[in-house]
């Protein structure tokens, strides 16, 4: 196993991953701010660990080392003066509209220890838990809501925040409100945990560039070549800048492929129409198959982004780009359209390779997980019943951070 970050396909056998286990972050959740912060439903917190504690159980019984959120930011805000530096950059992103709430605020988090820090920025600071005396319009217009700053119940899908490419890593901008502060956990653990990011680490997107991007929509396909969502939370600007980091990189890919997908809550990113399974094997919602747009960006040898249109079946482009012979597209739900949608709703097509041909699912899309079990992918399904209501599935749930070469 090579050290620090490598990540060059999404089913080499998977050596290092990171989760965040659900914490009282989900119980600031209520149909009144459903919007807000991104949710159709709210899971009951007890049976979510639990569920989650299945899921990484699953994954280190199959060899892989499982590290959280909370464990290695807390190992990058060791030192004060960083500390003090994430605190000001935390409640900054987080919609503050006073220099009374702010200062409270800060003052607050300083109080704690590290790891109580850390756990409450996640969970949300509530109005009645500082004593702050402050009159100004912005806060007589909010004073309905009780949070000073808003809990992050999406952090439990690690993929999104950022995204291990090759020997380094994206930090995202990501496209809405409620999860932006996540990718600045992640700014913090990449800056100062080099247990997580060893010096040298590459760096393909910044926490502070203008434009959107999220894990969800980035794709491994091979050592050479990187797949990109065109989705409803990644911008066209977003994966620009991105490619022409990564391409001009010592790190060996050649070639970007953008899907452009459906711009739709349903369809929120790459990752829940379409993963890779096996070496020729795909997950895929049947409504994307085809013929699909893709777009081709690559460099020439002035450093200058080329582009080019495909249009084309999945299937044909795959085997091109692969360089396989054939490929299998297994449909999610199969034949059955409303066994496909159902499964789709409950990230039927949001497999987790662990290694080429075995894959973690979430047992309740039955319909799926027997069509590929059909095929010889070994299936690791694990319950689901309040993991599935954040709308996100195994793939969701984990961020790679080390996988074996090919």
């Amino acid at each position: 196993m090579k050290p620090g970050i490598h990540n060059y396909s999404e089913i080499g056998k998977l050596n290092k991953v990171l989760l965040h286990r659900l914490g009282t972050e989900v119980e600031g959740l209520v149909p009144g701010n459903f919007e807000r912060l991104l949710f159709d439903d709210i899971p009951y917190l007890k049976v979510a660990q639990h569920e989650h504690d299945l899921f990484a159980d699953v994954l280190r019984e199959n060899g892989v080392e499982v590290v959280y959120y909370v464990d290695e930011t807390v190992k990058a805000l060791a030192d004060k003066k960083v500390r003090a530096e994430f605190v000001k950059e935390f409640v900054s992103e987080s919609n503050i509209y006073s220099e009374a709430v702010t200062e409270a605020l800060e003052e607050y988090l300083m109080g704690m220890t590290v790891r109580g820090m850390v756990e409450k920025c996640i969970a949300g600071i509530k109005k009645d838990e500082i004593s702050v005396s402050t009159n100004s319009l912005a806060e007589y217009i909010a004073s309905g809501y009780p949070y000073y700053m808003d809990p992050m119940p999406n952090l439990y899908f690690t993929r999104d925040p950022g995204a291990c490419v090759g020997n380094g890593i994206n930090i995202h901008h990501m496209s809405t409100v409620a999860r932006r502060r996540e990718a600045l956990l992640l700014k913090y653990m990449v800056k100062y945990n080099k247990d997580f990011a060893p010096e040298g680490t590459n760096e393909w997107y910044d926490y502070d560039g203008p434009y959107s991007i999220e894990g969800g929509d980035v794709l491994v396909l091979s050592k050479s070549i990187v797949a990109i969502g065109l989705s409803q939370r990644t911008t066209v600007a977003g994966i620009e800048k991105f490619a022409k980091n990564v391409l001009a990189g010592e790190n060996g890919f050649r070639k970007i492929l953008v899907f452009d997908i459906p711009k739709s809550r349903a369809f929120m990113h790459l990752d829940t129409v379409f993963t890779m399974v096996d070496y020729d094997k795909f997950t895929i919602h049947p409504e994307i198959e085809g013929p699909l747009q893709l777009y081709e960006i690559t460099l020439d040898k002035d450093g200058e982004s080329h582009f080019a249109s495909i249009t084309d079946s999945l299937e044909n482009i795959l085997k091109a780009e692969l360089k396989l012979p054939a490929v299998d597209l297994i449909r999610c739900g199969g034949n059955d359209l409303q066994a496909a949608q159902r499964e789709q709703w409950n990230d039927g097509s949001n497999t987790l390779a662990i290694a080429p041909g075995t894959v973690v699912t979430y047992e309740r899309n039955y319909v799926t997980n027997s069509i590929l079990d059909h095929k010889g992918v070994k299936v690791l399904a694990i319950p689901s019943s309040e993991l599935s209501r954040g709308r996100g599935g195994p793939r969701c749930m984990s961020c790679p951070v080390n996988r074996e070469d090919l």
